[in-house]
């Protein structure tokens, strides 16, 4: 969703119906629940943009009357659309970027929007285009707009990139998210697949480098996790690491220095012609080594039943031993948690460990790691539990919160991050209804009064007092499963 201060208008992307919804906010009163209707749906269709099989992203002008779209074609390996339209939907112009533009957004200035062209491989691999950034100058009329494409070199990439897998290094980057420094200076792309933040200099206009995250390790107290699907709840230490893979990341400043918060998701690459992923019970030999773990020496290791995790799913890409042929660490996919990096140095500052599984144990003990599409207790602890997607951030009251968005369980957790070193916990809101037990529905937006509240955060927007209809700050959720949108108000 993107939201126009201004008009009090927000832009949400219908990706079932490769469109958008116009809604208004101006009827938003503090304190009352309000029902609000889709004002006007528009359809890339209606505007020649033919041959398009999603729309991934939506964003709007800080100052001009521009919305922009991005746009995948149908299919996905050839070059995709950025839309350009105006607050009232009226068509402006459209122009060819990379392929799979997976999110596009504009400076704070307002003198380029940025795309963020994935470039995933086609299912039988027979193509995997490059990833890349487009960066569009709009400070002239739309209809003179042009995309730069700035391309990856081997050079920008360090040794904590994953890119081990099929391809070539450069096929392997998958450019997914983009967020933009308060000065308009410098742009941070997530690249999610491969646990790593690339830096864009927007003065240059040229890629600076790309960093890897790391992995967490949870054998080290505070990073505990349920990996078990059997029912119950047991966070508890294992010998597993897991790779960041964070998706929708943001940018904040404190004190002077610039922060970039991470929610910790996953992702594998998963195509029919080659899968990364695989269960425990799986994998081969395992033979795991303490040299690999801060929390357990050699003979608890020996000692552990690895078995225990059969239903674990890890990746075949990472601790491999090629001269014993066996497996010496087992690493997953996504930490479960939010991590604080220093934008400038791609330090880590603070990762909140077992605390997203230790508080919806705590908040609400039946619903513990659910899925998305049906209400199963524990049903994701064996893969990537709550699924921490979005994170956002926002002044309230002199102090900066961060919400990340739980897309299994359904819920946003807030944190007070004034102390980016030593956040704390505030609040978990959920308007997930649980008392529906399957998914009801095809996800093309039929029978879609068969969900329950708001299922599956996606997306969130803070809404700052001072730019809401309500004159207090506001969030607004996006939910792709039950195919609503959620305001909550903050006094």
């Amino acid at each position: 969703m993107a939201y126009d201060a201004k008009t009090q208008k927000a832009f949400v992307t219908n990706g079932a119906v490769s469109g958008f919804d116009i809604l208004s906010f101006a009827d938003l009163e503090s304190g009352k629940f309000t029902e609000v209707e889709s004002q006007k749906r528009l359809l890339l269709a209606d505007f020649g943009v033919e041959d398009v099989k999603d729309i991934t992203s939506i964003a709007v002008h800080p100052t001009k009357d521009i919305v922009a779209i991005s746009a995948a074609r149908n299919d996905k390996t050839d070059k995709g659309y950025i839309v350009f339209v105006n607050k009232n939907g009226g068509f402006l112009s459209s122009v060819q970027v990379g392929s799979l533009p997976d999110m596009v957004t504009f400076t704070p200035d307002g003198t380029k929007a940025l795309v963020a062209n994935e470039g995933e491989p086609s299912q039988d691999y027979s193509v995997d285009p490059e990833g890349s950034i487009s960066v569009i100058d709009v400070t002239g009329a739309p209809a003179g707009f042009t995309a730069k494409e700035l391309t990856f070199t081997e050079g920008l990439i360090d040794e904590k990139v994953r890119v081990s897998s099929r391809g070539s290094k450069l096929e392997q980057l998958e450019p997914e998210y983009i967020t933009v420094s308060a000065d308009s200076k410098t742009a941070y792309v997530a690249m999610q697949e491969n646990n790593a933040i690339a830096t864009i200099d927007l003065v240059e206009e040229k890629i600076v480098s790309v960093k890897g995250l790391g992995f967490i390790d949870h054998s080290v107290e505070g990073n505990e996790m349920d990996a078990i699907k059997d029912g119950e709840i047991k966070i508890e230490k294992q010998p597993i690491l897991t790779y960041h893979l964070p998706d929708a990341i943001s940018t904040f400043t404190v004190g002077g220095t610039e922060y970039i918060i991470t929610p910790n998701e996953g992702d594998t690459r998963d195509w029919d012609a080659y899968s990364e992923e695989k269960k425990v019970g799986k994998l081969g030999e395992i033979e795991l080594k303490a040299e690999n773990y801060a929390g357990y020496t050699q003979e608890e290791l020996d000692a552990f039943d690895v078995d225990l995790l059969e239903d674990f799913k890890v990746t075949t890409e990472s601790g491999y031993n090629e001269e014993t042929g066996k497996y010496e660490a087992l690493y997953g996919f996504g930490g479960r948690s939010f991590s604080i990096f220093n934008a400038e140095t791609m330090e880590l500052v603070y990762d909140s460990g077992n605390e997203f599984e230790t508080i919806t144990k705590e908040a609400a003990p039946e619903y513990f790691n659910s899925d998305n599409e049906e209400v199963a207790k524990d049903d994701r602890s064996n893969s990537k539990g709550p699924e921490p997607e979005t994170a956002v951030t926002g002044v309230i009251n002199g102090k900066t919160y961060a919400f990340i968005a739980l897309e299994r369980f359904g819920g946003i957790m807030v944190y007070d991050v004034s102390n980016p070193a030593s956040p704390s916990f505030v609040s978990l809101l959920s308007s997930r209804d649980f008392s529906v037990t399957e998914f009801a529905g095809d996800l093309e937006g039929n029978d879609a009064g068969k969900f329950a509240g708001d299922v599956s955060p996606e997306g969130l927007q803070f809404i700052p007092a001072n730019q809401s209809p309500t004159g207090k700050a506001l969030l607004a959720a996006t939910h792709e499963v039950s195919g609503t949108v959620a305001v909550y108000e903050f006094e």
